[in-house]
């Protein structure tokens, strides 16, 4: 009876763990078609801001402006949504997240459409092209970051949210991949075409949101201002180190990642005479590798926060590593070559952040705390294509210097923040 007893106190571990696995894939098939909906959201801001990377050079000959002026219409657009990103935030948490995103989709395509008509109808758009722009960084405030408490507020099981973490950020990376194409074959035709197909886009996005996407039922608790700033407040004193260095990380490698794209959109057409849809297919070579790393990697860390570290740390340093590199030589296939492994490793660390963030605060906090990291994303987007179109007006090497020091950086702040608790450590164990 004994050795019965003992072989039923075995075996019942691992039947509660085939029934945990079964409920967590049960979760993910009946939300399959919101999770698909909610991906849309992020592919369509990514659209509306890196399909324009590989235009700016016509841009600047059409409008007579110059690289650094061409990069304001980046810049623009995320200097407004870093600016309202965080009210977005906090609105979501209160009024819901489906309120706070189908609007700003809406917001977004009317943006789109005013660049379009001005690069269309006026001879010197430039200014009405940055309002637009503008109207659309309005919009991307409240669509894209608030997905990330959304998934969250989906599902109990972390696993699932780390899952379809990975696949919300796979899609942002796939809308990186398509983008250089897209807007080049685009531009091919009309070369403010770009801006007109952003807004076909948000109308599906909100078609998808208002059918396919069911906000869970949210208790009717509203939260005094003062209360809640109090309890931001408390999450960031108790947290705040990790918090910090999550901001600071997923704001450099933005910067890395959009310096990069702008750098090579630039010295495609002047030192290779890479133009249009071939220029598109050589931009999105990175980029794919960054997808597929993201999508890897979501599937991996499931609610393992030590892998999530060293996936992190490990990426960033592979990624600063081949920036290094480019300090011998900048020859066409090596340079593609050095920023694959540069996207990989930025991929790798992408989804480990989004994961750490979104399972590391309360759900009523969630959406304030996570729209903060958007807008250090949104910054290290902002800072990026200026800052390289500064710098190439000196030496690539400057170029290569910044960006390895500054991933060397945030792979030290990952290493010495990212601190998972000694539960968790004993969990992966």
């Amino acid at each position: 009876m004994e050795h019965i007893n003992q072989f039923r106190q075995k075996t019942q571990p691992i039947k509660q763990k085939t029934s945990q696995e079964g409920q967590k894939s049960s979760g993910i098939a009946k939300q399959k078609w919101a999770i698909l909906s909610l991906s849309s959201i992020p592919l369509v801001m990514t659209l509306g801001n890196s399909m324009l990377i590989p235009v700016l050079p016509s841009m600047e000959k059409k409008l007579h402006i110059s690289s650094f002026q061409s990069s304001m219409v980046i810049t623009v657009y995320s200097i407004v949504a870093i600016i309202l990103i965080p009210l977005a935030g906090y609105l979501s948490d209160h009024i819901g997240r489906k309120k706070v995103i189908i609007p700003s989709l809406i917001i977004a395509g009317i943006g789109g459409a005013v660049s379009g008509w001005a690069a269309w109808k006026f001879d010197q758009a430039f200014w009405l092209i940055l309002l637009g722009r503008g109207l659309q960084g309005v919009g991307a405030a409240g669509a894209a970051p608030i997905v990330l408490p959304l998934v969250g507020d989906m599902f109990k099981n972390e696993g699932d949210v780390s899952s379809c973490l990975g696949l919300i950020e796979t899609s942002n990376t796939f809308g990186k991949v398509l983008s250089p194409i897209l807007g080049a074959s685009l531009a091919g035709f009309i070369w403010f075409l770009p801006f007109f197909a952003f807004p076909v886009f948000c109308i599906i996005s909100v078609l998808l949101m208002i059918f396919l996407v069911k906000s869970p039922k949210r208790e009717v608790n509203t939260i005094p201002f003062q209360q809640f700033f109090n309890n931001v407040k408390k999450t960031f004193t108790e947290k705040g180190r990790w918090l910090y260095a999550i901001f600071f990380i997923g704001g450099i490698l933005m910067l890395i990642l959009f310096g990069i794209l702008f750098y090579l959109s630039e010295l495609f057409e002047r030192e290779y005479g890479i133009k249009d849809i071939k220029k598109g297919f050589f931009l999105a070579l990175p980029l794919g590798a960054l997808c597929l790393s993201s999508f890897i990697t979501g599937k991996m860390i499931k609610k393992n926060k030590v892998l999530m570290k060293w996936i992190t740390v490990g990426g960033i340093l592979a990624s600063a590593l081949s920036i290094a590199a480019l300090w011998l030589s900048i020859k066409l296939w090596y340079m593609i070559t050095m920023f694959l492994i540069c996207g990989i490793g930025i991929g790798a660390g992408l989804p480990s952040l989004d994961a750490l963030i979104t399972e590391g605060v309360k759900k009523n906090e969630r959406g304030t705390i996570t729209s903060i990291y958007s807008s250090m994303r949104f910054i290290g987007v902002a800072a990026g294509p200026p800052i390289i179109a500064l710098l190439m007006k000196y030496s690539n090497h400057w170029i290569f210097i910044l960006l390895s020091i500054l991933s060397l950086l945030a792979a030290i702040v990952a290493f010495i923040a990212i601190k998972p608790s000694k539960k968790e450590q004993l969990e992966k164990s």
